[in-house]
């Protein structure tokens, strides 16, 4: 089989199998081979005359995701081309399952075979979308000793200088003084922090979108060290901002109608002679003081001065990704982002917009009654509480300390990472909630409009 010649492929959902099939002249095959349409099933169509191959059916079950198409990279048969039939799908859904399946991490380990793929013309956006999530993937996979702070700042000065933003790096003595608890969370690592922040977009007219990343390179757990099996998977902890990186290049790359800022701290956790202590008390770009409850709650330290800089710009959407907490993924799971919102029509947004995309988030409250949960006996507030409850709670509440009730803000705690291999979602890194992000902001701008 040759990369010039097509093979038809039928997307079929369960209630639409046997009308299909009365049109197929291998239906008593399909029908022999017990298949069902389920999500992500394929079956190979018998040979015909004009090949070694007369196409495959892919089950859709009643998923309405691109994840399905996904399995095109996996189980059809590597360096084979096809053309979508008809069928109850969409066909830029399609292309950015199979897009998405498609990817690999082979920077180390190429991959001996190119994997089956859908034939052009992929739909604009399609492309742009599965580029973006790709390139979050990428950075994410990237192993801790390959991207220190410096090389994640350089990747957001990259994406800065390809989409024509402008940028702005931040280190050394003036991060210590205007960063000063994201300085203090990178203090004890030999590679030093960087803040960086893209600007894009010249109507003054269109709405400001702020974007924020926890980009925590590797996580130790400080002073507070992590167990081994906690630290392993630690290359993720910047997840959070390589996320916003994916989102920051779409918005970019399809041109929309807003204005954009993206700040994300680019910091390392270790343990050193200069590494912050439990109960040190830091001073943060607010100018509130906050106590060191536990070391390993670093990324809430980063968020408070990148948060406290977005809203002077009084931002019209404040959203950071960050992969905050273990008690989020305890609550809900890998695959279900916690969103917390001070805002009940921006919340109503995301979650909306994430139902339209398949790609959910989940609510959390910003539950108030715990607030006192992060008193401090000698600073403003405690990083931590003290009580083992409701810790995504006490995460975001400390978040909500740096945001003013006039800025709109929504918080989402992601994982940042797929646990196993599924159609179109291959194992590690991962942008969950990108898709969702940026369907809101898209829905935004048609309403201002």
């Amino acid at each position: 089989m040759t990369q010039s010649t097509t093979l038809p492929l039928h997307p079929v959902r369960p209630d639409g199998l046997d009308a299909l099939l009365a049109q197929l002249p291998a239906a008593a095959f399909v029908r022999a081979a017990g298949f069902d349409a389920k999500m992500g099933k394929i079956i190979l169509l018998p040979p015909t005359a004009t090949g070694p191959l007369g196409g495959a059916l892919l089950g859709l079950g009643h998923d309405r995701s691109p994840y399905p198409f996904g399995a095109i990279a996996t189980a059809l048969p590597p360096e084979t081309l096809w053309h979508l039939m008809p069928g109850d799908y969409d066909a830029e859904a399609a292309h950015l399952g199979a897009l998405l399946g498609a990817y690999r991490y082979d920077r180390f380990k190429p991959q001996t075979h190119k994997p089956a793929e859908l034939s052009a013309p992929i739909p604009d956006r399609a492309a742009i979308i599965a580029r973006a999530i790709n390139h979050a993937r990428d950075l994410i996979n990237t192993p801790a000793n390959l991207l220190g702070p410096a090389e994640l700042a350089d990747a957001a000065l990259a994406l800065a200088k390809r989409c024509g933003a402008k940028a702005e790096q931040i280190t050394g003595p003036a991060l210590i003084a205007g960063y000063p608890a994201l300085a203090a969370v990178g203090a004890g690592s030999d590679r030093p922090p960087h803040m960086v922040k893209l600007s894009w977009g010249q109507n003054p007219h269109a709405p400001l979108i702020s974007l924020v990343g926890k980009g925590v390179v590797f996580d130790t757990g400080g002073y507070d060290l992590k167990p081994s099996s906690a630290m392993l998977r630690m290359k993720k902890d910047m997840g959070g901002a390589a996320t916003m990186l994916g989102l920051a290049q779409a918005i970019m790359e399809l041109n929309l109608a807003v204005r954009l800022e993206l700040r994300i701290g680019c910091v390392e956790n270790s343990v050193s002679g200069h590494a912050m202590r439990p109960l040190d008390v830091l001073n943060t770009r607010a100018g509130l003081t906050v106590e060191v409850g536990n070391t390993d709650a670093e990324g809430r330290l980063v968020l408070a001065d990148l948060l406290s800089d977005a809203v002077a710009a009084q931002p019209d959407w404040l959203i950071d990704f960050a992969t905050l907490t273990g008690a989020a993924r305890t609550a809900l799971g890998p695959d279900l982002p916690a969103l917390f919102c001070n805002d009940d029509v921006l919340a109503t947004q995301l979650l909306t917009a994430s139902h339209q995309v398949s790609d959910p988030l989940w609510r959390l409250p910003l539950w108030q009654d715990y607030a006192p949960w992060l008193d401090s006996p000698i600073a403003d507030l405690n990083s931590v509480s003290g009580k083992p409850h409701a810790g995504a709670i006490i995460a975001a509440l400390f978040l909500n300390r740096f945001v003013p009730a006039s800025t709109r803000w929504a918080h989402i705690d992601t994982y940042a990472w797929n646990e196993s291999n599924r159609p179109g979602r291959p194992e590690g890194g991962e942008a969950i909630g990108l898709r969702a992000a940026l369907a809101a902001i898209e829905n935004l701008i048609s309403v201002t409009h």
